[in-house]
């Protein structure tokens, strides 16, 4: 790829608009299926928020949530959106370990680096308990693409797993299920969804 991208910038620059974009999408498959794996009062950490959409959604349901988002203005608008701070962290600067019941990281590894995904994914693993759950979801294809100053890196539920498989945790894929984004006006995506059992122990 030779065009230049910024996807930081995109959000920020566009954070009012990504959430009027995102913020009534239709996720009751998606939920329904994460949170059944999930018992009742579980820690969810919310990764890369957006505009706080689903971490309102598991605030509602009873749940304890942490969100955070690496766009500082995503992070200011959610913030007000579910009445509790999301806190501004990048990728890279993330770094807890044994913490969440479960993980909701819902289309954000799209946007990771190819050479970056395997110490993003062992990150989010490493703040799980033992038999924590990850739902993961991705644009499904091949190769990656420079899309409205974002970075896209597309895969297939066997890319991800061989990912998985080289990174050295025994999981347990628990529901693989796809959907076709309603939220996109310029083009159909169809989109992975993963919910992933790990077993640290």
């Amino acid at each position: 790829m030779s065009k230049k991208y910024d996807t930081l910038k995109y959000y920020n620059d566009n954070a009012e608009k990504y959430f009027e974009q995102t913020i009534n999408a239709d996720f009751e498959i998606n939920y329904r299926k994460f949170l059944k794996h999930i018992k009742k009062n579980s820690y969810i950490l919310d990764f890369a928020c957006g505009s706080g959409r689903d971490s309102k959604f598991f605030i509602s349901k009873g749940y304890k949530v942490r969100a955070i988002d690496g766009s500082y203005k995503l992070c200011e608008i959610a913030s007000e959106y579910i009445n509790q701070k999301v806190d501004c962290i990048e990728f890279k600067d993330f770094d807890e370990e044994n913490v969440y019941d479960a993980i909701w990281a819902c289309a954000v590894i799209l946007h990771i680096e190819e050479e970056n995904l395997p110490d993003v994914l062992i990150k989010l693993i490493k703040a799980l308990k033992n038999e924590g759950i990850i739902h993961f979801s991705f644009k499904k294809g091949k190769g990656s693409e420079i899309f409205e100053g974002k970075l896209y890196n597309y895969m297939t539920k066997e890319d991800f797993q061989n990912i998985l498989s080289n990174i050295g945790f025994n999981y347990e894929i628990k529901e693989y299920y796809e959907t076709i984004s309603s939220t996109e006006r310029i083009r159909k995506s169809v989109w992975a969804n993963l919910v992933i059992k790990f077993y640290k122990i």
